[in-house]
């Protein structure tokens, strides 16, 4: 069940993006992830599994309103590789599509992830080597809205 967040999840959420470290995200982003929960959550959906939380992510938007961007994606190790991050992207974007002056989703990931975005139709704009920290590397991602 993908439902948006709410407050209490916070704290599960955290243990959740620690166990993707350090494969997925380095141990600075922790700090990060929070100020995005505190300070610059627009829309936030969770991942329940018979009523646990195993993932999240969000969407964020530009101001001028034309663009919306996927942010902090995460699942619990346990249940990667079997559909479920798919399932959550495709939610977003249908949200995202909702908008229709939404042209553009960006997502901004590492080369870590990059070829699960690949896969959902985002072509690759740019990389920056240690952009997120050392050894993560930033892959900037667009796709079309029709």
């Amino acid at each position: 069940m993908i439902r948006p967040y709410r407050l209490e999840d916070k704290p599960v959420l955290l243990e959740l993006l620690r166990l993707n470290i350090p494969r997925y995200f380095a141990p600075s982003e922790e700090q990060d992830f929070v100020e995005y929960l505190d300070q610059h959550l627009e829309s936030y959906f969770v991942v329940e599994e018979d009523g646990q939380l195993i993932g999240a992510g969000g969407i964020n938007y530009t101001p001028d309103g034309t663009e919306a961007r996927i942010s902090w994606d995460f699942l619990h190790p346990n249940w990667q590789r079997r559909g479920i991050g798919k399932k959550l992207i495709l939610h977003r974007i249908a949200e995202i599509k909702k908008d229709p002056d939404i042209r553009a989703i960006t997502v901004r990931t590492s080369q870590l992830a990059y070829t699960f975005y690949q896969k959902m139709g985002f072509e690759l704009l740019k990389t920056e080597k240690d952009f997120w920290a050392e050894g993560f590397d930033l892959y900037e991602m667009k796709l079309v809205v029709q």
